[in-house]
């Protein structure tokens, strides 16, 4: 492949132009406004505590030992109310009737499932009369 020397200028100039539109392109993503900023600012380390492409860095996790007391207060919690009976959980909800049962939320009555049946078989009962 013979390139020639005007054509090797050209690749470079439109190399540098790639680079700056690319820097440019990375402050706007970062919020920088990326302005003027030259090709060497697009390799640098992101600042603030922002990682490359704009993403932050999360903070604030637990440390184990955080974890391990907050595990340990938890079974200690289950242990008093396994002790006072009944094997539920403590009750967060307070005001709520436990009848030792789980409750189903939105369910039905037998009453209401029977009557939705022999509405339903009705309405397949005049379908196929309609059809046949």
């Amino acid at each position: 492949m013979d390139l020639s020397v005007k054509q090797l200028e050209e690749a470079v100039s439109l190399r540098r132009q790639i680079d700056q539109l690319q820097s440019r392109l990375n402050g706007v993503l970062r919020g920088s406004g990326g302005g003027g900023a030259s090709a060497g600012a697009a390799a640098a380390p992101a600042a603030g505590g922002r990682r490359r492409g704009g993403r932050r860095k999360r903070r604030g996790g637990l440390s184990a030992e955080g974890r391990a007391r907050i595990a340990a207060a938890a079974r200690a919690r289950w242990a008093r109310a396994k002790a006072a009976g009944g094997g539920a959980a403590p009750s967060a909800k307070a005001g709520r009737k436990s009848s030792g049962r789980r409750r189903r939320g939105g369910g039905i009555t037998a009453a209401g499932r029977r009557k939705l049946s022999q509405m339903m078989k009705a309405r397949w009962a005049a379908r196929r009369r309609g059809q046949g």
